[in-house]
């Protein structure tokens, strides 16, 4: 038995090299269906299925307008949250590191209340949590680290009680979190003991609450409205903030990956349309080759070859097929994973992902099922006795009713419906993705880049402030660098950093609010921002002068109509106000699709309090500068700066690559995955047709010798193809109207069932189709009639 399976092996990897191109395209598609699918799905799993670092993760839910409660909401409440057994506020918090003879770096963090771990469900490794208290003003700085960061300071396990310079403080470490606790992103380092206070109306927070016992995430909508109610009496809101409309608690779980979920499920959907397009491929390539040996196989059987022998090469060249293709999609899988993680939208979450190799080998245990029965089909035509005879006259009469012929034609159906599917998805994206790039932004991104940085908590306001105005001109000298600047928050960043409007001589102006931007003076000349009536920042404006303001075309459009803002007095701070000195043309502020939002720009050097992060913003002299003016920006704040500590170097190109959202990922992806889609169906469409012309070359030969004109073949040929590609375009363009919904949540101008995108996918699809059938359909037309008769 070992020996006749020996044989056979060898037999088959024979008959492989012997037929190159078959080989290779079964190969090939079966390794990028299985490779893909495995990569895809590890990804999904481990964002969408894998359990939460929380306990019971089913109880948690994530307060309603996250990184907008204060301390004073929340302190109001507590510990008595309707409904809720638990609830902690946390914000997040990055902070510097400074290790004896380390530069100082920084670590992403949060601060905590003292209930955050309690409402995780999460136990350290090593010491304790915050205690209650220990979340005020007045106990000394704690922290607990993650079980990373503790390995990179040494794995010291007596580390608990010792203190670690953070924030420019002395804090001390309480605990150390087990390895793959996480939240609330896998990136986390430290959690810091918030400090708060009751007086603090700053809207920074998102709360996070465990259910009371016996109560369950479909019947909180009672306790939560009552919140919202008591809420609404305790405090007063502006119309774009206020808490007590549409209160909702959010699950964990789809808190962190809500938005990620069209996009895998889109994405995973699609390479598992490529693994059935595989699948069929293969199947419909066996087929052909099974159904062009008949003849050999019935006259082996006819003179006595074992037919079982025949069945069990079948099926062992169908395995040795799929276990080449499992090597190769196992490289295709290993290799394209990062570049399949770096390009969905997966954020923070991107830490966690892992190729999941279980996922893979059902994958190709799957393909090399459906081979082997392929393989199977036509040797039970052989072991119910197929003669010699039968065979013949099937060889020799061929046409479309031979036996594979129909099977045939429906996976090319098949196959030209799902790529019609993953073409029509591919469109929609391509198209939202356009109306999205289409969209003014106000500034200039091409040439600018970015460096944010943190500065200690530690730092008093005169030494923030001292530290940013002393880097610019340093920045500034770089080569390459025309102009620089610093802002606390810029464009397309999201919203945030919203304050109360008061315009001096009116009345309350409802408690609106507007954005406010903290720059320093060339701002608008960096970002490429005009001025529009009035003036810029200069440098008769400073810290001790008379404060000034510039607002833009949105705040001057809302709240000065029929009038000049210019000289109009803006109280902020504190009634001395600010001067309305200019108006600029309007920045995409908040996200991408937000439209302009109202928003003044303070000058920084006159701001009576900065914050501790700051983002460096520097024109280039061109897009090719860039990479080398990044380099010197760090190195330059690294010898110069040592209040600062880089947080991120990125350019204002990739800022908005990032506005523009998910759609913009994973349109590239999904193109790639429907250019494949394409090229497997043409394939399929050419390996069918290319069969069935050599099933009848014979008819051809013979209409040909009684005087058909060789057109009229190829026509037949290449109609026959068609007919083929347009059946399976109706079906495709069916499947897409209901499965592109799937699409809804990432698309921008553009509707789920758009025509344009529908029938450019059939369009190209049918061109591509025509295309593969026009090759076996000259060769037909080719047809020897002499050769065919003396056949």
């Amino acid at each position: 038995m070992f020996e006749s399976w020996i044989m056979d092996v060898r037999y088959a990897g024979r008959r492989l090299l012997s037929r190159p191109t078959y080989a290779l395209l079964a190969i090939l598609t079966l390794a990028l269906g299985a490779g893909g699918t495995a990569a895809v799905f590890s990804i999904a799993r481990t964002i969408l299925l894998d359990p939460l670092p929380i306990a019971r993760e089913e109880q948690v839910g994530v307060f309603w307008m996250p990184v907008s409660w204060t301390e004073e909401e929340f302190l109001h409440f507590r510990p008595n949250f309707p409904g809720f057994k638990q609830v902690a506020a946390y914000r997040p918090n990055d902070l510097t590191l400074e290790l004896p003879g380390n530069p100082m770096k920084l670590t992403p963090g949060v601060s905590v209340s003292a209930e955050f771990f309690d409402v995780l469900g999460a136990s350290p490794l090593l010491g304790r949590t915050f205690q209650a208290a220990e979340d005020t003003v007045g106990p000394p700085p704690s922290v607990v680290l993650s079980h990373s960061l503790w390995q990179e300071l040494g794995s010291d396990p007596e580390i608990v009680g010792k203190q670690l310079r953070i924030g420019g403080i002395a804090r001390t470490v309480i605990g150390v979190m087990p390895r793959g606790f996480w939240f609330p992103s896998p990136q986390t380092r430290i959690w810091a003991a918030a400090q708060l206070r009751p007086e603090n109306r700053s809207g920074i927070y998102t709360l996070v609450g465990r259910l009371a016992d016996g109560a369950s995430m479909d019947n909180m909508h009672v306790p939560v409205r009552a919140l919202a109610d008591a809420l609404g009496e305790r405090f007063s809101y502006a119309s774009a903030w206020d808490k007590t409309k549409a209160p909702a608690i959010t699950p964990a779980r789809e808190f962190f990956v809500g938005k990620l979920r069209p996009s895998l499920e889109a994405t995973f959907a699609a390479v598992i349309v490529i693994l059935v397009m595989a699948c069929g491929n293969v199947a419909a390539l066996m087929l052909g080759q099974v159904d062009a040996r008949a003849t050999e196989m019935a006259v082996r059987a006819a003179l006595g070859a074992n037919r079982q022998r025949q069945l069990q090469q079948l099926i062992i060249e169908a395995l040795l097929v799929g276990a080449l293709a499992g090597a190769t999609g196992a490289a295709l899988a290993a290799a394209g994973f990062e570049l399949l993680v770096t390009s969905l939208p997966l954020g923070a979450l991107a830490d966690n992902a892992r190729l999941d190799w279980t996922v893979f080998w059902a994958a190709m245990l799957a393909a090399l099922a459906a081979a082997a029965i392929v393989a199977i089909v036509p040797g039970i035509a052989l072991w119910r006795g197929t003669s010699l005879r039968a065979t013949m006259a099937t060889t020799r009469t061929g046409g479309v009713a031979a036996r594979g012929g129909r099977l045939e034609g429906g996976l090319v159906i098949a196959q030209v419906a799902l790529a019609v599917l993953l073409a029509a998805g591919a469109g929609l994206l391509i198209r939202s993705v356009t109306n999205l790039r289409a969209i003014d932004l106000g500034v200039r991104t091409d040439g600018v880049a970015i460096v944010d940085a943190v500065m200690p908590l530690g730092a008093t306001q005169p030494q923030r402030k001292r530290t940013v105005l002393d880097m610019l001109p340093v920045l500034q000298a770089l080569p390459g660098v025309k102009s620089v600047a610093a802002a606390q928050k810029l464009p397309l960043r999201g919203s945030g950093d919203n304050w109360r409007i008061r315009i001096q001589g009116r009345a309350n102006e409802d408690r609106a609010t507007t954005a406010l931007r903290m720059v320093t003076r060339d701002y608008f000349t960096t970002l490429g921002l005009p001025i529009l009536r009035g003036r810029n920042f200069d440098v008769s404006d400073r810290e001790g002068s008379g404060r000034v303001v510039i607002v833009n075309e949105a705040l001057a459009e809302k709240f000065f109509p029929n009038e000049d803002p210019l000289g109009r007095l803006l109280l902020t701070f504190d009634e001395r106000g600010e001067r309305i000195i200019g108006v600029v043309a309007n920045a995409a502020e908040a996200a991408l699709t937000d439209g302009a939002v109202p928003a003044r720009y303070v000058l920084y050097e006159q701001m009576p309090f900065v914050y501790g992060g700051i983002s460096f913003v520097v024109r280039a002299d061109s897009e090719q500068q860039i990479p080398g003016v990044l380099s010197s920006a760090r190195s330059a704040i690294g010898r110069v700066g040592v209040q600062l500590a880089i947080q991120e170097t990125t350019t204002m190109t990739r800022l908005f690559e990032r506005a523009v959202g998910p759609a913009a990922q994973i349109v590239r992806l999904l193109g790639i995955l429907a250019a494949l889609a394409l090229v497997l169906g043409a394939v399929g469409v050419y390996g069918v047709m290319s069969h069935y012309v050599t099933r009848r070359s014979r008819d051809y030969g013979i209409c040909i010798a009684l005087g058909m004109q060789p057109s009229h073949v190829a026509r037949h040929v290449v109609g026959r193809g068609g007919a083929l590609v347009g059946a399976g375009s109706v079906i495709g363009i069916v499947a897409a109207v209901i499965a592109t919904k799937l699409l809804a949540t990432l698309l921008y101008g553009v509707e789920p069932t758009d025509p344009l995108a529908f029938g450019a996918a059939v369009a190209v699809l049918f061109a591509v189709g025509v295309l593969a059938a026009f090759v076996p359909a000259r060769r037909a037309s080719l047809t020897d009639p002499a050769v065919v008769l003396r056949e």
